[in-house]
C-alpha cells in the first residue's frame, strides 16, 4: 500500500511538472527566420494548361505509366520534400524537373537493374498552382483550393484550425521565389492579438503549423494513467 502510494505521488508529480512545462513550452524559435526579408509574392504559376515546361511542385499528383508493368503503374504525390517514392527503385527527386526530365530519369533507374528497355511516361494528374497545402498540427491537414486573396490565419481555419498540439508561435510558410524554394516563420499569437499583420499566402504555397512535444507527453501520460484512478481511495 505504501509503495502504491509512493508511486502515485510520484506521478502526480510528474504531471505536476509537465503542466508547468507545457504553459511556457509554445515560443518562438527554431532554424527559419522569423521577419524574413525578401519573402514576397512567389514566381508566377503557369496556368491549369501545363503546356510546354512546367515543373513539378512538392504536393503535385503525378500519373506515372510504366508499359507492362500494372503493379508500377499509378498515381504518385509528390511529398513535402520534392521527392516521390516508387516501388524497386525507392525515393526519387521530383521537384523542378519538367514530366519529361523525369520520364528520363524514371526510365534510367528502372532501367539499371530492374527492367529491361522500360517503357515510362510521366503526366500531371494535379498541380498545386491554384491549391495550397496546411499540414502539421492541424486538425485536417491537406490540400485546399485557393479563390481570390488569402492570409495566413484563414488558410489555417481552411485546415479547420489547429489542433491540441500546436504552437501557435511557430508556423512556418514555404514558398518558390526566384526559382529557390525560401521559408519564413511567423507567430500566431502576435497575429491575433493585432501585434503584426496576418500575411497573404499564395496558391504553391505550403504552410506548416509547428507542434509541441511537451504537450503530447502530458496527454500520453495522463492516458496512461487516468485521473479517475489516481485519486481513487485504496
Amino acid at each position: 500500500m505504501h509503495r502504491l502510494a509512493s508511486s502515485t505521488v510520484r506521478l502526480v508529480c510528474a504531471i505536476g511538472a509537465l503542466t508547468a512545462v507545457a504553459g511556457c513550452a509554445d515560443k518562438r524559435g527554431g532554424p527559419i527566420a522569423y521577419n524574413a526579408a525578401n519573402f514576397g509574392s512567389p514566381d508566377t504559376t503557369v496556368s491549369a494548361a501545363l503546356e510546354g515546361g512546367y515543373r513539378i511542385a512538392p504536393m503535385d499528383k503525378l500519373a506515372i505509366r510504366v508499359f507492362g508493368m500494372d503493379d508500377l503503374t499509378g498515381d504518385y504525390q509528390v511529398d513535402l520534400r520534392g521527392n516521390i517514392s516508387l516501388p524497386l527503385i525507392g525515393e526519387v527527386p521530383a521537384m523542378d524537373k519538367t514530366p519529361a526530365e523525369l520520364d528520363t530519369v524514371l526510365t534510367d533507374r528502372f532501367g539499371e537493374k530492374y527492367l529491361q528497355n522500360p517503357d515510362v511516361s510521366v503526366g500531371i494528374k494535379e498541380a498545386t498552382g491554384h491549391n495550397i497545402t496546411v499540414d502539421g498540427s492541424v486538425e485536417k491537414p491537406g490540400t485546399y483550393p485557393v479563390v481570390g486573396p488569402m492570409t495566413l490565419m484563414q488558410a489555417v481555419a481552411l485546415a479547420q484550425g489547429t489542433d491540441e498540439f500546436a504552437n501557435l508561435r511557430r508556423v512556418a510558410v514555404f514558398r518558390t521565389i526566384d526559382g529557390t524554394r525560401k521559408a519564413a516563420a511567423f507567430d500566431l499569437v502576435s497575429i491575433r492579438r493585432g501585434e503584426m499583420p496576418d500575411p497573404q499566402v499564395y496558391s504553391g504555397d505550403i504552410v506548416i503549423v509547428d507542434g509541441s512535444s511537451i504537450k503530447q507527453a502530458q496527454k500520453k501520460l495522463i492516458q496512461a494513467f487516468p485521473l479517475l484512478s489516481i485519486f481513487r481511495p485504496f
